[in-house]
């Protein structure tokens, strides 16, 4: 048991483990993402709906969106920002590495007669021949990518861009990085059941990397069955290492906001959301 425990104590270095796919994939807590998706009064996987309808409005104003716009949301999940923007015209593709989430999709884009194009995809793997106007990475999703796989999506969000495109992501700040505490808890069907729909012990585990500026929560799930580990990791930004992250990767930086609705940029803001052009 000792040995056990040192285990799920243990602190990896950072971005060591990538464990998307049980998120993402799992049936059971891709049906319980789908659920926070779809809840409209929380941030948690996705925006709530009155601030992701100011967003849309603001992005269609920011960009000049319209019937001629070609959009990619890349993790887009059950489309909710697709869908908005769709409606007002623009040419949307939306890639998400939940199928769960993207039949959700899918079956509202039918039942509203929108024409966008959803595919099932890790966004690190996806290629396409087309080119667009806008690229959205929305809900600091990039924050979960390691500087490798970062560099990697920068390197074909340029690619995939048109001449004068705009790529437009929010990340984590540091603000937010200096409120996380490391901690160590455990608890029976933590998350109401989240992990798993029969019982289960979970160790809950939050690790702070001070010189690299990343996060860790660190998730031991144990089942009668057996003990999986889902690593959560985050990598929080400052104004200037976000600038320069865009700059060295050949990207003119073209905004600096608060928020994806365009709030005027605060230094004590929880996140920073940036437009940059090719």
């Amino acid at each position: 048991m000792f040995k056990e425990l040192k285990e799920i104590n243990s602190r990896p270095a950072p971005f060591q483990f990538y464990t998307a796919e049980e998120l993402w994939t799992n049936e059971h807590t891709a049906q319980q993402m789908l659920q926070y998706h779809l809840n409209e009064d929380v941030d948690l996987s996705s925006r709530n709906k009155k601030f992701i309808e100011r967003s849309v409005e603001w992005i269609v104003s920011r960009f000049s969106v319209n019937d001629k716009t070609e959009i990619a949301d890349f993790g887009c999940g059950p489309g909710l920002y697709a869908k908005s923007l769709a409606k007002r015209g623009a040419r949307v593709t939306g890639i998400d590495f939940s199928e769960n989430s993207l039949r959700y999709a899918k079956e509202v884009a039918g039942q509203e007669g929108l024409p966008i194009e959803y595919i099932y995809a890790n966004y690190l793997d996806f290629e396409t021949s087309k080119r667009f106007d806008l690229i959205m990475m929305i809900m600091c999703d990039f924050c979960a990518l390691s500087p490798e796989q970062r560099k990697i999506m920068l390197g074909k969000f340029y690619s995939l861009l048109k001449p004068g495109g705009s790529v437009l992501l929010d990340v984590h700040s540091l603000h937010f990085f200096n409120q996380r505490e490391e901690s160590a808890t455990y608890e029976l069907n933590q998350l109401n059941s989240f992990w798993s729909p029969d019982d289960y012990y979970c160790f809950v585990n939050t690790f702070k990397y001070e010189e690299e500026k990343v996060t860790l929560d660190k998730y031991t799930i144990i089942e009668e069955t057996g003990t999986r580990v889902v690593y959560n990791w985050l990598q929080q930004f400052s104004k200037e290492s976000l600038l320069e992250e865009f700059t060295v990767n050949g990207f003119e930086v073209d905004g600096i906001y608060s928020d994806v609705a365009g709030t005027s940029f605060d230094p004590e803001s929880q996140e920073i959301t940036i437009v940059a052009c090719r």
